[in-house]
C-alpha cells in the first residue's frame, strides 16, 4: 500500500524568513516556505503487523531525525470488495490474495494508538492515514498530530470530507492524479488546514519518473504548502525535492528491504534514512534565502565592484570632463552607472591622480 509534545529539533534557520502568516501547522510546528523540510517516515505497513517492530521502527526514526512517523489505519474487509485485485508490486511481493494480504497487516485503532502515543512519547509526531470514512470515528479516539490521505482517494469526497470536519490537519497526496482531480478534491476540503504532495504511483518509483516538477505545479495550482511522497530509492531525492520546492517529504521506512511485505523493497533501512534525513536538511542550509545581498558577500562587494576614479591629478573648482574618469576597483566610491550624472559637477577640494571619487567631493 502507498498507503508533538515538544517541537522536533529542525526549526528557523539562520537567514530563512519566517513563515507566512496562516502556514500549515502540525503540533507547534510551523511548515511552510523558510522553514526546514518536515519529514514523515512512513512506516505503513511496514511493522508487518507485530507491534515490537512498530516500536522499533519508531525509535529508528527518531535516531534518523524524522520529524514524524505515519501508519495506516484500515481493516481489510471494509476495504476490499469480492472485486477487489492485487496491485502488481503487492504480486510482486508474494500475495495471492489482496484482502489475506491486508488481514495480516492490520492493527486497530487501539494498537495504533498505542503506536502514537508511543511516538509522541519520543518527540514525534503521529500522522495516521485512514482509508474508509466509517473508520474516522475510531481514529478520532486516537493521539493523532494529522491525518493523511492515500493517492488512490483523491476521489473519496465522502473520507475527505469526514477528515476536513474533524479540524485537524489533513495532508493528501495526488499520486495517478490530473490536476483536475486535485483541484476538485481542493474544493471538497476549502477551509480547512491542508496540505498536498506529489507524489508517483508507482512501488519503487524509476529517478526517470519522479516527477519532482509536478512540486510547483502543486504549489501554483493550490497555493497551498506542498510536499513530495517519495517512492524512489534514492537517498538524495529527498535532497532534491527540497530543492525543487517540497515542504514535506514523506519516505517509507523499513527494518530490512528485503523482507517479505508490499512496501519493504520500495522503504529505506535505518541507516539510509538518516542518510536521507541528512541530504534533505543540507539542502535546505544550501537552497538559502531569496535573491538579496548576503553578509558572507559584502567583503567581495566592496573590494571587487569598480568605482570611477580620476585619471588625473584636480584642483578644488575643477569641473568634471569625461576624460578626467575612469572605472576601476574597489567599489567604495561612486559606481560607474553614475558616470553621465558625474560629469559637469565641481570638486570642493583637491583629488590626487588614480584616486576614487566620493559624493562627499562634490559640491
Amino acid at each position: 500500500m502507498s498507503v508533538p509534545m515538544s517541537m522536533p529539533a529542525s526549526s528557523n534557520a539562520p537567514g530563512r524568513s519566517a513563515p507566512q502568516p496562516g502556514a500549515f501547522m502540525i503540533g507547534e510546528r510551523a511548515i511552510g516556505t523558510g522553514m526546514p523540510p518536515y519529514i514523515i517516515a512512513e512506516i505503513g505497513v511496514n511493522h508487518d503487523g507485530n507491534m515490537a517492530r512498530g516500536h522499533e521502527l519508531i525509535r529508528a526514526a527518531k535516531d534518523a531525525g524524522a520529524d514524524a512517523v505515519k501508519f495506516q489505519l484500515f481493516e481489510a474487509d471494509r476495504l476490499m470488495s469480492e472485486d477487489s485485485v492485487l496491485a502488481k508490486y503487492q504480486a510482486a511481493s508474494g500475495a495471492t490474495d489482496p484482502r489475506e494480504l491486508l488481514r495480516e497487516l492490520e492493527l486497530s485503532a487501539a494498537l495504533l494508538d498505542t503506536l502514537c502515543r508511543a511516538a509522541r512519547e519520543t518527540g514525534l509526531h503521529a500522522i495516521v492515514t485512514v482509508f474508509s470514512d466509517s473508520l474516522v470515528q475510531a481514529a478520532e479516539s486516537m493521539d493523532v498530530s494529522a491525518y493523511k490521505t492515500a493517492s488512490p482517494d483523491i476521489i473519496h469526497r465522502p473520507l475527505l470530507e469526514a477528515l476536513a470536519r474533524t479540524g485537524r490537519p489533513l495532508i493528501v497526496s495526488t499520486g495517478a492524479a490530473s490536476m483536475d482531480e486535485v483541484m476538485r478534491a481542493a474544493a471538497w476540503v476549502r477551509g480547512s488546514p491542508v496540505a498536498y504532495l506529489q507524489c508517483v504511483s508507482a512501488y519503487p518509483t524509476n529517478e526517470e519518473d519522479a516527477a519532482l516538477a509536478g512540486i510547483a505545479d502543486l504549489a501554483g495550482a493550490t497555493r497551498a504548502v506542498v510536499g513530495y511522497s517519495d517512492h524512489t530509492t534514492a537517498i538524495d531525492s529527498g535532497a532534491l525535492a527540497v530543492m525543487a520546492g517540497a515542504c514535506i517529504l514523506e519516505k517509507h521506512l523499513t527494518y530490512d528491504r528485503g523482507a517479505i511485505g508490499p512496501d519493504h523493497a520500495s522503504s529505506l533501512d535505518p541507516a539510509q534514512f538518516g542518510q536521507y534525513v541528512g541530504k534533505a536538511r543540507r539542502a535546505f542550509r544550501m537552497l538559502g534565502d531569496s535573491k538579496r545581498v548576503l553578509p558572507v558577500e559584502r567583503d567581495v562587494r566592496a573590494v571587487s565592484r569598480q568605482s570611477l576614479v580620476t585619471t588625473r591629478a584636480l584642483k578644488t573648482g575643477d569641473v568634471l570632463r569625461p576624460d578626467d574618469l575612469t572605472c576601476k576597483r574597489p567599489g567604495t566610491g561612486i559606481p560607474p552607472y553614475r558616470l553621465a550624472e558625474m560629469i559637469g559637477r565641481r570638486l570642493l577640494h583637491d583629488v590626487n591622480e588614480n584616486r576614487v571619487l566620493r559624493d562627499e567631493d562634490f559640491a
